[in-house]
């Protein structure tokens, strides 16, 4: 009886080791999942403001054009 509680005890303690290196890469893929999603929005910001400034420059290049081709 007590050999197969031993043995019971034994298998558990395993089991829980596994689950606590389970858990510690869990953790610490989740961290570098952050960090890159981080990184991620904010290139995609950068992105965005670049865009956005080219937008505005082509539609300026355009309104003079426009304002060209109306003067000729």
């Amino acid at each position: 009886m007590t050999d197969s509680v031993n043995e019971q005890i034994a298998k558990l303690e395993s089991q829980v080791d596994v689950l606590l290196k389970h858990c510690a890469r869990l953790r610490e893929e989740n961290r570098v999942l952050l960090e890159s999603q981080t990184s991620l929005n904010a290139e995609r910001a950068a992105l965005i403001e670049k865009n956005d400034v080219a937008r505005a420059r082509i539609e300026a290049m355009i309104g003079r054009l426009k304002a060209l081709e109306q003067n000729a």
